[in-house]
């Protein structure tokens, strides 16, 4: 642990960081009415249809992000890119307004294209920040996390009640207000360092794209296999809150993730930004705590009884420890190693590795989803194999470096 000395954030930080809420808690609460809009009594699609949809929309994003991407670094700028996603999004949120079956597919290419444009543009210029203060990087993209996680869970709350209560298309009409609304920040920022003139690490191109490489690797299998194990944990909390003597509510259920993320996120951020810790370990004790969180399940039978709630607990509590160690990783790798000329294209992979491992899947699809014990224990292996692997490499590392000394 290292001392950060003569390193801030910027005020362009929490502007970006004000943007970055606003515009979640617009999607995420967009995402929240889409598909009750589409079963509703207005357009009245069958559910799997309404799903089949959803699902669409959402694999475009990723395909939006890259298009964004290339946009924003090659084109038109990577401000003129976030303007014009956050104006795409709003004008797909007001073609909801409008109940039928065309403007709900207008409405889903207009909202998933200008998400591609406006999240990885935003966190292009969000990293280029940080280029000439990388101490600063990990508790700069935590705070961004953190605000996405406060959008997303205020979005889903406030913005998905109204649409509820209010009726879905007056919803979606405060959802387009509030994406223009995220617009605003970015007049107050001026346009940053011209990446060509930032200093790119000097470290040699080959072990960059190494480092860029084994990132993304061992963070997007990460995810893929704690995917698998989310079908234990959904089985769980069912089964929690059939067990009355809890007098614990499915809403408090649903949000026990976000009130543990938010405290462990701000602790996070003030340590980070006083204290420099290398990627490698939080990486590393991000996947031992994930580790030992599953380890945990086990002690839970197949029908849990009232005591097991606390061992569930406490295995949630250490995912969300591991969960952000590991979230600033990757962005953090690309501010370092990446050059910032083409730093929104870098981030428009981030989750091409995880779907890449999904799809690897599909051929054991059936009997990994045939049974919970079967996913869990794939989950399970798989992250100790990366854990070990990762603890062993670090070990040799520092092997290595004391004989060089």
């Amino acid at each position: 642990m290292q001392k950060i000395q003569d390193q801030k954030h910027s005020k362009e930080t929490f502007l970006y960081v004000l943007m970055n809420t606003l515009e979640r808690a617009s999607f995420y609460g967009l995402r929240a009415l889409l598909v009750l809009y589409m079963i509703g009594e207005t357009l009245k699609m069958e559910h799997n249809k309404a799903l089949e949809v959803y699902g669409i929309f959402f694999t475009s994003i990723l395909f939006s992000k890259i298009l964004g991407a290339l946009l924003g670094d090659l084109v038109i700028g990577n401000k003129k890119a976030i303007i014009a996603g956050a104006l795409l999004q709003a004008l797909g949120a007001f073609c909801l307004y409008n109940s039928s079956i065309n403007s709900l597919y207008i409405a889903i290419f207009l909202v998933s294209l200008g998400s591609g444009f406006f999240t990885t543009n935003l966190h292009s210029n969000f990293g280029k920040l940080y280029v000439e203060k990388l101490q600063l990087s990990d508790a700069g993209f935590t705070i961004m996390y953190l605000s996405a996680n406060l959008g997303s869970f205020f979005g889903i709350l406030l913005l998905g009640s109204f649409g509820e209560n209010y009726g879905y298309n007056n919803g979606f009409l405060v959802i387009g207000f509030l994406t223009l609304l995220s617009i605003v920040p970015i007049l107050f920022i001026k346009e940053g360092s011209n990446p060509h003139n930032l200093n790119i690490n000097q470290i040699s191109f080959k072990r960059r794209l190494k480092v860029i490489l084994l990132t993304f690797s061992i963070i997007g299998l990460f995810w893929s296999l704690y995917q698998l194990s989310s079908s234990r944990n959904s089985e769980l909390i069912f089964q929690f809150r059939e067990i009355s003597a809890l007098n614990i509510s499915s809403y408090l259920w649903n949000s026990l993730s976000a009130m543990f993320i938010l405290p462990i996120s701000i602790v996070a951020i003030l340590v980070w930004t006083f204290f420099y810790i290398k990627q490698t370990y939080k990486l590393t004790f991000g996947l031992l705590f994930a580790f030992i969180s599953l380890g945990l399940l086990y002690l839970i039978p197949e029908i849990p009884k009232e005591t097991h709630v606390y061992i569930y607990i406490s295995s949630l509590l250490l995912f969300c420890f591991s969960e952000i160690l590991i979230a600033p990783v990757v962005q953090t790798t690309l501010v370092k190693y990446g050059n910032p000329k083409y730093l929104a294209i870098l981030m428009s992979f981030i989750s091409v590795p995880v779907r890449l491992f999904s799809l690897l899947v599909i051929p054991f699809e059936e009997e990994l989803t045939g049974s919970t014990d079967v996913s869990f224990n794939v989950s399970f292996i798989g992250i100790a194999i990366i854990t070990l692997s990762l603890i062993s490499y670090s070990l040799l590392i520092n092997k290595k470096t004391k004989k060089s000394h």
